[in-house]
């Protein structure tokens, strides 16, 4: 499968050109358009269980699609929910994906919810990351822009719980208050970061959804009437 993005950053989109008979997996409702022929097939994968546990606690839909190439080939176009870029990740083992960012992979990626333990649970995206595991390609959508950072061994970032899209399985992490006590929390208005400690890769957002959320519930008639 190869994978090219156009309209990026604010509204990118990836186009998934696949090989005669070739397959991709995508979130429900993520495609835009396709090549004539392209067949698409819509289920739970890995059963009725794991789609529930990947649905209810990693964020994802609890249908995927597959996508089938014809025998001339073809081409799948995937965009996200929320405007912003897109990531093509290279991935021969695993990779965590916070809640909502995967949005397409190669036919081998498998996957899986991970619970991040009880040191992540209090961070916007919850205890619960999605696991990709295998060998292909995964592409991963975040709001705003996306910007890779790659950490030596020891080398350490702390990055807000909200602007996290995915980092690698060699990356330690730990969440933790921003400020010392309360009255801090609430002037600066910070609350949970996650800091990590490399070897590996960490790709953050630019913006924050929850922080979009927020505003709209403020803004919205409803909000207000109530």
């Amino acid at each position: 499968m190869d994978v090219a993005i156009r309209d990026s950053p604010s509204f990118a989109v990836a186009r998934c050109t696949l090989a005669p008979g070739e397959q991709l997996k995508a979130e429900a409702g993520a495609m835009m358009a396709h090549s004539v022929g392209v067949e698409l097939e819509a289920k739970v994968q890995g059963g009725l269980m794991k789609g529930l546990k990947r649905s209810i606690l990693g964020g994802e839909s609890l249908f995927m699609t597959t996508w089938t190439a014809p025998e001339s080939g073809g081409w799948v176009d995937v965009a996200a929910n929320l405007p912003g870029d897109l990531s093509v990740l290279e991935v021969d083992g695993d990779m965590n994906v916070t809640q909502g960012g995967w949005l397409a992979s190669s036919i081998e990626i498998e996957l899986d919810t991970k619970w991040g333990g009880f040191k992540n649970v209090f961070g916007d995206e919850g205890g619960f990351l999605v696991r990709c595991s295998g060998s292909g390609k995964i592409v991963v959508a975040c709001y705003g822009a996306i910007e890779e950072i790659l950490l030596g061994a020891g080398e350490q970032i702390v990055l807000d719980s909200g602007h996290l899209v995915a980092f690698d399985p060699t990356v330690e992490f730990i969440t933790r208050k921003a400020t010392k006590g309360i009255i801090q929390t609430v002037k600066s208005g910070e609350g949970f970061v996650m800091e990590f400690t490399g070897p590996g890769r960490i790709l953050s957002q630019s913006r924050n959804p929850q922080g979009l959320i927020g505003w709209l519930t403020q803004e919205l008639p409803f909000s207000r009437e109530s």
